[in-house]
């Protein structure tokens, strides 16, 4: 009798091997196991994206505290990280939200290592442009107080954006003419189906449980303390529970009778077809609401705002796309005849500050990761960190400090607003 020997999911093959097993084996294992949805767990993270199993990974890799469930109501990523458009950067304006996405970026340098899974981070650089005077001062502070704590970002001239992205009308004749931009080189671009299968992979490994289909349609209270969920599968006790349910936290979290600062709104976003690589770093225009990056593959990935209107419609609209096409158009006009291959919608959960809502709540062992807006998948590392620590040791991080709950009520907001409304 031949045995075959197990494959642990992080076995490193060499480029040669893996790729004679590509081809010839039909017997892969799964990136992650199946298990029967126990009882009680000691955390049960709702929301199966990467800040959900960010927590859950570095609850196990860093705490060990492996007891944990990871619930979602569709699929692992399907939600909005899979529903973004990856652009990883640390340019924001406050001091507080600097550092925050500062670690995130570092984390997300070594990420591939950390989870031995290609995660697909290319530091191509992020351009912020200007179209006038006020938006330039802004770029200006932002690069001030990007300098102050650490992070690699400057104000340069048209010159210097013609040189960068040659593709860009940079003339006086142009509608919105450029007057400068935000150049901060480690931004960049990542895969983000990759980076949730990484997470997901490397906590499974770790004894994580991943329930796929397993909705939460209830969060018991007992004695001031969130002590179980109700799920589609039944009813689950739990030590702590998280809500990572991004577009859908608001109601997760009135579940548990904690009421959040928050509104939801559609994003949009479209690729079109591919073309040879030319544009080498991620572009960004505010005033236009549009940005453009270009993936390996050659497809361009263009984004705007958020819907004008509060919904939890995932539905894209012909406005939109128009909208969008004629903005970047007004870019690069050289893109005139590319078509547009399909478009998407997701949901953001937006503060009044537009910074994000993390740690503990009134309501004991229920804990908060929303309120990331169009941002939270750049977060997705740190975010995971700093909740696992919280969780683990009983003390908010002073990462995440700032982004307390209570800050609404004591009116000391973290204007993010210049950097996040549609900075991307």
């Amino acid at each position: 009798m031949i045995l075959k020997r197990a494959v642990h999911p992080r076995t490193r093959y060499s480029a040669l091997g893996l790729l004679r097993r590509g081809l010839t084996r039909t017997d892969w294992p799964p990136a992650w196991r199946c298990h029967d949805l126990r009882a009680s767990y000691d955390v049960v993270v709702v929301g199966g994206g990467v800040h959900g199993l960010a927590t859950a990974y570095y609850l196990a890799a860093r705490h060990g505290i492996t007891d944990v469930a990871v619930l979602d109501k569709g699929y692992i990523g399907g939600g909005a990280s899979g529903r973004n458009t990856a652009i990883i950067r640390a340019n924001y304006l406050t001091p507080e939200g600097v550092r925050f996405y500062d670690r995130s970026l570092k984390l997300y340098e070594r990420l591939s290592a950390d989870l031995n899974f290609n995660v697909m981070f290319s530091q191509r650089g992020h351009l912020t442009l200007a179209h006038s005077d006020s938006a330039l001062r802004t770029l200006r502070w932002r690069a001030e107080v990007n300098k102050l704590e650490g992070v690699d970002s400057e104000v340069v001239d048209p010159a210097e954006i013609a040189e960068l992205v040659p593709q860009l009308d940079v003339s006086d004749a142009a509608r919105y003419p450029i007057l400068g931009g935000l150049y901060h080189p480690p931004g960049g671009i990542v895969r983000h189906d990759a980076v949730v299968w990484g997470y997901a992979r490397a906590a499974d490994a770790l004894g994580v449980h991943i329930h796929q289909g397993t909705e939460v349609t209830g969060v018991d209270v007992a004695g001031g303390r969130a002590v179980a969920v109700q799920t589609t599968h039944g009813r689950v006790r739990a030590g702590a529970v998280v809500n990572c349910a991004a577009g859908w936290s608001s109601r997760i979290a009135s579940m548990a009778g904690v009421r959040l600062p928050i509104e939801t709104f559609p994003l949009q976003a479209a690729v079109t077809e591919p073309v040879k690589p030319f544009l080498g770093t991620v572009v960004v225009s505010g005033t236009l609401h549009v940005y453009v990056s270009q993936t390996d593959r050659g497809e361009l990935v263009l984004g705007a705002a958020v819907d004008p209107f509060t919904s939890y419609s995932m539905r894209g609209s012909l406005d939109f796309v128009e909208g969008l096409a004629s903005h970047t158009l007004e870019l690069m006009p050289a893109l005139a005849r590319l078509r547009v291959l399909r478009q998407w919608s997701g949901l953001c959960d937006v503060t009044p500050d537009f910074s994000p809502i993390m740690g503990p709540t009134p309501v004991g062992a229920f804990f908060v990761d929303v309120g990331w807006g169009t941002y939270g998948f750049k977060a997705g590392p740190v975010a995971g960190e700093a909740m696992a620590a919280c969780l683990a040791t009983g003390r908010t991080p002073e990462l995440i400090r700032p982004f307390a709950l209570e800050r609404f009520a004591r009116g000391d907001l973290v204007g993010e607003k210049g950097a996040a409304a549609v900075g991307h």
